[in-house]
This record gives structure tokens, C-alpha cells and sequence, in this order.
């Protein structure tokens, strides 16, 4: 479908109708000037192809630019045109990857040229234009997501490797279209074209002839330029385990404060606030904000000074050596470290319904985001949960769906969910509320079509046509490979403060003359933070500020052990209260 207009076989304008197209004023321009160089443009000339990395940001002074997908191919469709004041890209400028379409010079004209890095320094710098191109590439990319640009995953609902391809690509929030093996009429023409063998899929399909069959995340990852490589047997001030909130907020104060650091996560940045679709109680957001644009934001944030993000990097196990950590990965690199935050977050919990195990991935879910709601189409969907996970879910679904049913197990809205959500739930009219309710079974072959919902007051059934089902039932911590490496409590989360004060060995904490701090754990120098600590508050706010104060402890273990690191950055310590220093 294409989004270009046309007038006397002219292409126009596209209208910037949703803030993904807005104009740079003259003044900006003429910033910008100081920064880069004027380049004529030919009628024809292709600027950035998809698939290659960007290494300017463009600005439009005159002439018209095309912006295409799949160019030359069979589902070569118009994205956008852009006009004199218009600049060109999407996220992945930004954030490194490579284009996803091709930006064609329709109407010959001039153009203002800006190195990528320099680019990304001014994005940090300038707040007014930093904000218009982050809101601007942040509208851009959920237009590719919608319209099915980028990569094709072609794969069996059935399969588990379909599933995690799927999953990594949605949390990434990177654009793509998945190629349903056993529905999509367009499957087998693929597999003739390719010479794929049903049992060789899933496949990855980049730019219609790049072919990846099954790839690791790690592989899809590099295959698109996402920040992935191997931590190699380096050593940090700093490792960060997890990239949401509490893991960028460590990300970012530990960077800026002239720390060595590196943040991993073995599938995202943004853990599960990235999957909400707005965050309303977030200080300083009165309007609220999504939770994919605030943790783009702060990863741009971390970049900005020089922490290092390393996805998709799973961590396998903590070793203590020589009053430091070895930090290994699932792929046998380990690396080294002063201090450790970990930050892993949670993961949802599955609902324990008979077949349901078939349908996850297809048509039931355990996030909400763009992706998923754009597979709901106009069908009505239900909601299982009552948290404030869930009620973002209604909320954000009751705008794609035609109807949302909100399945609660209690008897109170009030009692796990925020008063403003209850309010803005209850008055939705998408929006039914069914308290005392569980999912007792699911029906559908080949995606949901209805499921078995019962009274748990007076057990009665009754059944409900729902396209797709959204999971909300609670978390369990990311610590499997914790176990018997520092305490936890009896539901896995980790112990810190005086809670590891009271079971820590007294033999290791005797010879620093200490006990742990607020946010450490049993082990001297490694700090919990957000929603993987035991009795933290599972909030984002909290988890960003349980980030920032885990590096404010870390430099308090490292100045009792007198091995403070002196220089930052530039040779020099920050000072305190300097435009650097955040502590």
C-alpha cells in the first residue's frame, strides 16, 4: 500500500498527519549547516539503500525524496515523500542498525549532510531538536512495524524457533513480517523461490535474497546491526545485567560518573516496561508516555556517555576472583568486572490452561505492543489480570479491537490496579469488565476463537469469542543461574540490605569491617536493583531510581576498598555537581 500522493503524474508531499514528518525550521537548518555540507542531488540517486548502515543524517533544502521499500522487488511499495525542511532516516540512525528502505531523489535539488556521530552528539545535546528527531524517528519506525516493512520471518506457528525469532524481533521493536508456514498463501511461493525445505525453516528473509535459516538472535542481531558483539575477556568497572529501566538508569549514571560500564541483556533493552503502551504515572510525563519511546530514550541516554549495550548477551554465571567478578556468557566468553548490578527484571507468567501451549506466539500473548495489536485487527480480544500491566493492555488494545474483555480473578479493580487506571477502565466503552473470572479452556485450531470463563463465586461457565488472548498474572524473577551463587528468598528474587545482612557469610564481610549496603547483595560488590530484588516496588520510577542509587553504592564499595577509579573519560574524575556528574 502506498502512502505517496500523486497530482499530474507528480509524486507530492506525504502529510505529516501523526508528527513522523515534521519540518526543521530555518534556524535549525542553518545550525545544522555548521555541523555538515550542502551536496547537490540528481533526479534517481538512491541516498541510503535498505540494509546499509546510515552514515549521514539528511536534511532536505530543496527537491523531493522518495522513500521506498523493497525497491526493485515484488512488494516495492512508497513509505514517504519529503520535501525542502524535511530530514530523512528512522531509529536505526540512532541506534546503529541498518536502514530499512531506501531513501530515491524524485526531484533534483540540494541537501545538508551530517556525519552520523556527529548527529547522534547533537541529539543529546540540543534538547528542542534532539526531542523533534527522537519523537520524529520514534512515529517512523511504528509506521514500518504497521505496514510489515523489514525482515520476513517465514516459520510454522507450531514451531518454538518460529516463536523466539518472533519474540526477539517484537521486543526489539524492529520491523518485519512474519510468513506464516501452514496459513500465509505467500509461504509456499517462498520456499519454491528459496529452495527451502519446510524442516529447514524458520528462515529469515532480508532484503527479498539474503537467507538465514534459523538463525540465533545473536546471528539476527548482527544481520540487522544491532550492538551485539562478544564481551571478549575484557574487564569493566561496571556489569550490568538486565537493560530495563534499573539497568539503563545504572547504565547511565555509571557511564557519566566515568565508570566503565557495560550493560547486557540476553533479548532486549527496555525488559517489560518496553512492552507497555503508555506509562501515565511516570514523573515529569503528565500526558504519559510509551514505554518503547521512553526506553529508546534512554538508551540513547547511555550511549550519549559511553556506556556500552550488549543484546542479545546472556549471562550463564557470577564467579567471585581476586575481590572482583568473572562474568560468564552463554557462549563461553567470560569477562571481568569490579562491581556487578544485576538488573534482570522479570518474566510474565504463563496461564496453566489445557492446548493454550499451541496458541502462544499465534494468538495469545504475554505483552502488548504495536506488533501484537496490529494481528487484532477488529476482532474483540480478552485481557487476563488485574494490575496495572493489565489495564495499560485494555486500554491500548480497546483502540484496535472491537471489543476487550478484562478477565480479573478478584473481586476489586482497586485492590493491584491504580486508582487512574480503574477510572479510565471502568468508563471505557470497549471495555468489559468481568470480575471473579478465570480462564478455564481455549478453543480454536489453527488461532484462538473462543475461550471457557468461569464464576469463581458461583461457578458458572459461560463462553467468550475473543480473536486473541493478553497474559498479566504476575512475574517470576530472572535467577535461575543465581542459585546457589548469593541468597535468595523463597520466590527467587534476590536478597539485599539487611535482609542479606542477616544470612551473609560474616567471614567474608568481616575482613572489609562492613556489612551490606541498602542494595547489596550477599556478595561484597554486587548490588540488586528493580524488580529482580526481593521487596522492591515494581514500579518504573522505582526501578530507575534503585538503578541510579545501585552506582552511588557501587562507589561507595569502591572507595572502602580503596580502589577508586581517579580518572574519567577525558583523564579526570568528575566533580561533583558538574554537568557530568549525576551522583
Amino acid at each position: 500500500m502506498s502512502t505517496a500522493e500523486h497530482e499530474n503524474g507528480a509524486v507530492r508531499e506525504t502529510p505529516d498527519r501523526c508528527g513522523a514528518f515534521p519540518r526543521l525550521t530555518p534556524e535549525q537548518l542553518a545550525d545544522l549547516t555548521a555541523h555538515g555540507e550542502r551536496r547537490r542531488t540528481a533526479e534517481g540517486e538512491v541516498l541510503y539503500r535498505e540494509g546499509e548502515p546510515f552514515r549521514e543524517f539528511l536534511a532536505i533544502l530543496s527537491g523531493t525524496v522518495e522513500i521506498l521499500h523493497d525497491q526493485g522487488g515484488p512488494d516495492e511499495r512508497t513509505v514517504a515523500v519529503h520535501g525542502p525542511g524535511r530530514f530523512l532516516g528512522e531509529l536505526g540512525l540512532l541506534e546503529g542498525q541498518a536502514a530499512f528502505n531506501t531513501a530515491v531523489v524524485r526531484e533534483a535539488g540540494e541537501i545538508l549532510a551530517v556525519p552520523v556521530e556527529r548527529q547522534r552528539a547533537l541529539v543529546g545535546s540540543d534538547p528542542v531538536l534532539g526531542d523533534l528527531i527522537l519523537r520524529a524517528y520514534l512515529g517512523r519506525r511504528y509506521l514500518l512495524i504497521g505496514l510489515g516493512a523489514g525482515f520476513r520471518i517465514l516459520g510454522s506457528c507450531y514451531s518454538p524457533d518460529t516463536l523466539r525469532l518472533r519474540e526477539f524481533a517484537a521486543r526489539n521493536r524492529l520491523p518485519h513480517r512474519w510468513v506464516d508456514l501452514e496459513r500465509d498463501k505467500e509461504a509456499e511461493a517462498l520456499l519454491r523461490r528459496f529452495a527451502i525445505r519446510p524442516e529447514e525453516t524458520p528462515v529469515v528473509l532480508w532484503q527479498g535474497e539474503r537467507l538465514l535459516r534459523n538463525p540465533s538472535n545473536a546471528e539476527l542481531a548482527r544481520l540487522i546491526g544491532l550492538p551485539a558483539p562478544s564481551p571478549g575477556n575484557e574487564r569493566c568497572d561496571v556489569m550490568v545485567v538486565g537493560a530495563g529501566p534499573a539497568g539503563l538508569a545504572a547504565a547511565v549514571y555509571g557511564a557519566s560518573d566515568g565508570l566503565t560500564t557495560v550493560t547486557v541483556d540476553a533479548v532486549a533493552t527496555g525488559g517489560q516496561a518496553a512492552t507497555s503502551s503508555r506509562i501515565e504515572n511516570y514523573l515529569g510525563f503528565p500526558s504519559g508516555i510509551s514505554g518503547g519511546e521512553l526506553i529508546e530514550r534512554a538508551v540513547l541516554q547511555a550511549h550519549k556517555f559511553g556506556a556500552r549495550l550488549m543484546v542479545p548477551a546472556e549471562v550463564s554465571a557470577l564467579t567471585p576472583q581476586d575481590d572482583e567478578y568473572v562474568v560468564t556468557f552463554a557462549d563461553g566468553s567470560r569477562a571481568r568486572a569490579g562491581a556487578v548490578v544485576l538488573a534482570s527484571g522479570v518474566r510474565y507468567r504463563r496461564l496453566e490452561v489445557p492446548g493454550i501451549d499451541r496458541l502462544e506466539g499465534i494468538s495469545v500473548y504475554y505483552a502488548a505492543t504495536v506488533h501484537e495489536a496490529s494481528l487484532c485487527r477488529a476482532d474483540p480480544v480478552a485481557v487476563v489480570g488485574g494490575g496495572n500491566s493489565a489495564g495499560q493492555a485494555a486500554l491500548f488494545l480497546a483502540h484496535h479491537a472491537s471489543g476487550v474483555h478484562l478477565l480479573v480473578r478478584g473481586s476489586n479493580l482497586n485492590a493491584d490496579m491504580s486508582r487512574y487506571l480503574v477510572d479510565q477502565v471502568e468508563q471505557h466503552p470497549k471495555i468489559e469488565v468481568l470480575l471473579h473470572t478465570e480462564v478455564r479452556a481455549v478453543a480454536g485450531e489453527e488461532q484462538l476463537e473462543s475461550l471457557t470463563v468461569e464464576d469463581n463465586a458461583s461457578n458458572e461457565r459461560r463462553e467468550l469469542r475473543a480473536a486473541a488472548l493478553f497474559v498479566f498474572i504476575g512475574a517470576r524473577p530472572h535467577t535461575e543461574w543465581l542459585q546457589g551463587v548469593l541468597a535468595l528468598d523463597e520466590r527467587g528474587f534476590v536478597l539485599t540490605g539487611a535482609d542479606a545482612r542477616a544470612v551473609a557469610d560474616t567471614n567474608r564481610w568481616a575482613s572489609l569491617g562492613r556489612e551490606p549496603m541498602l542494595l547489596e547483595t550477599t556478595l561484597p560488590g554486587v548490588f540488586a536493583a528493580g524488580d529482580v530484588r526481593s521487596g522492591s516496588v515494581k514500579r518504573v520510577a522505582s526501578a530507575t531510581g534503585e538503578g541510579a542509587m545501585a552506582i552511588r553504592l557501587v562507589h561507595e564499595h569502591r572507595e572502602r576498598r580503596g580502589n577508586l577509579v581517579a580518572a574519567g573519560p577525558e583523564g579526570r574524575r568528575p566533580e561533583a555537581g558538574s554537568s557530568v556528574s549525576s551522583r
